[in-house]
């Protein structure tokens, strides 16, 4: 059972200046982030110490890093920005990545626009 383990970081809330339109580059939006870690926590299960599992607040600070300093047109190279260095930086197996943009310019009622990527070493 331990490939089902698994840490989420949920609704991470940034505002940053991604997106197409040239209005989003200069006024900003807000952006959500949900990120699913897939690692064996047994161990640190076992153990209670830190050193054996992710820590989810050094990720936080990664993901942050990726949203407010980068400027990408597409919340699709946002995503796979953060889920690179996710992968490069944690000792993760797997990884989920789902970027939202609850105000995307889209003339029309909606509640949100994600999108969402699956990577693995």
């Amino acid at each position: 059972m331990s490939g089902h383990d698994v840490i989420h970081l949920r609704g991470l809330e940034f505002y940053a200046y991604h997106g197409v339109m040239p209005e989003e580059q200069v006024l900003g939006q807000r952006f959500l982030i949900d990120l699913d870690l897939f690692h064996n926590l047994q161990k640190a299960g076992s153990s209670d110490n830190v050193d054996d599992t992710i820590h989810y607040g050094e990720v936080y600070q990664v993901i942050k890093t990726c949203v407010t300093e980068g400027r990408y047109l597409l919340i699709e190279r946002l995503a796979e920005e953060i889920a690179q260095r996710v992968l490069d930086q944690f000792a993760c197996k797997s990884l989920r990545v789902e970027v939202h943009k609850p105000q995307a310019p889209i003339q029309g009622l909606f509640k949100d626009v994600s999108v969402e990527i699956w990577r693995s070493r």
